[in-house]
């Protein structure tokens, strides 16, 4: 039925089409996992540390206190996103605007809640001479 010599060439040949539908579906198996690839990862950090750069500038905050906000992000694009922004600020004479909200908390540090402290009720005894004076 089978020519012996063409054997290992079909079995070759099933094994690829076999093993071609599990190795075209990585990037939708490592979507659905959440595991992003190396270049996607620093391409996304790079466009973000613009972006936190430039909002940076404009807010009137020093770059040094962006480092330290957004210690995540690359320096280097946090930088060029300052410089970017100060460049065109200047250009165009924009004034900087204030921030409304105070800075994010980095990722890896837990929020303090606001502790819920009952001061005991004590009955005070008012004392009518210091009370009222005429």
């Amino acid at each position: 039925m089978f020519d012996p010599a063409r054997r290992p060439l079909f079995g070759n040949l099933l094994i690829v089409c076999w093993l071609l539908p599990g190795l075209t579906a990585c990037d939708a198996i490592q979507q659905k996992l959440g595991i992003e690839p190396p270049a996607a990862r620093s391409a996304r950090l790079d466009a973000e540390g613009k972006a936190v750069g430039g909002a940076c500038r404009q807010s009137g905050r020093a770059i040094e206190d962006c480092y330290s906000i957004y210690s995540w992000l690359p320096k280097a694009s946090i930088y060029e996103g300052w410089r970017d922004m100060d460049v065109y600020m200047r250009e165009n004479r924009l004034e900087t605007v204030e921030p409304q909200l105070p800075p994010p908390q980095p990722p890896g540090t837990k929020k303090k809640k606001p502790a819920l402290t009952e001061a005991p009720e004590v009955e005070s005894k008012a004392e009518p001479a210091a009370a009222v004076r005429h």
